[in-house]
């Protein structure tokens, strides 16, 4: 019965990241018409970590920010960065279901960075599944027989979306939910400081209000997913993160009219079912 009720709260959780992500993604379509990506990028980890100051604020008692893992977190810092980076660059060009559904590639490489970091040995139906998820891929995007530069962008930032939630679910062993976050938010604000310098643009009153609500909901959405993740295994929730791309349908229908064609749909159940598959028969395959 408990581990029934972490696993349904732990779904829950995930329900919820996902919809952080795709109001941030929408979010960041719109902002990134009129501001470079770098700047959006600053702005989703600096507003991210002034959101998070208040819950440090209302703890009751002290909490340690120190960490014996530093490594992990800048593991998880980096990889993470990175996946923005892509994510945002995609978002800014595709439509906003394409972009999320590029992002949740992650499965799909998730099998094949265990298999080449750790050294596991991968059943042949996990490699079946993932050549499914990639012919998924395939119809996503070169529908018209090419490739856009910023589909592979989406491609990229879901491998490094696939490093970065292996790295989160290791952290959540050890790691309470708000050091996670404060750490990958204070890198993340760190990191993408430099280009500022040479791609500035002052947003005006009302874009500051949009990048604000970005940095609220990115903020939300990493500790719902963190959560989520130390609350039951990525293999039995896995489905629930592929919401994303309905919530990301719905705002690109509603705000810019983008409608989703048969070829999207197929592809897109190719690889919601692969990534899904491959988690589970990978999990399936090790000891608990």
């Amino acid at each position: 019965m408990f581990y029934r009720q972490n696993f349904l709260l732990g779904a829950l959780l995930i329900l919820l990241s996902e919809l952080c992500f795709a109001s941030m993604g929408a979010l960041v379509k719109h902002v990134t018409r009129d501001l470079p990506v770098t700047e959006v990028a600053f702005m989703r980890g600096l507003f991210g970590l002034l959101m998070l100051l208040p819950v440090l604020a209302r703890r009751r008692g002290p909490l340690s920010l120190g960490t014996t893992v530093p490594h992990l977190h800048l593991l998880r810092t980096t990889l993470g960065v990175s996946a923005l980076y892509c994510f945002f660059y995609a978002l800014s060009v595709l439509p906003l279901a394409d972009g999320m559904l590029l992002k949740m590639t992650s499965p799909l490489f998730m099998p094949l960075i265990a298999a080449w970091w750790l050294g596991e040995r991968l059943r042949p139906a996990v490699w079946l599944a993932v050549g499914i998820g990639f012919a998924g891929v395939a119809l996503v995007v070169q529908p018209e027989g090419r490739i856009a530069p910023a589909a592979l962008a989406g491609l990229a930032g879901g491998l490094f979306a696939a490093g970065a939630k292996v790295t989160v679910r290791r952290l959540a062993r050890s790691e309470p939910t708000v050091r996670i976050v404060f750490w990958f938010s204070t890198g993340m604000t760190v990191a993408t400081l430099p280009p500022l310098f040479w791609t500035w643009q002052t947003p005006s009153p009302m874009q500051w209000l949009w990048l604000a609500l970005m940095g609220l909901v990115g903020m939300l959405g990493q500790m719902l997913l963190t959560r989520g993740y130390g609350l039951a295994p990525a293999s039995r929730i896995a489905p629930f993160t592929y919401a994303s791309v309905v919530f990301g349908a719905l705002y690109g229908w509603l705000f810019w009219g983008e409608v989703l064609d048969a070829v999207f749909v197929v592809g897109a159940l190719l690889i919601g079912l692969a990534g899904v598959l491959a988690l589970r028969l990978r999990t399936e395959a090790q000891p608990a």
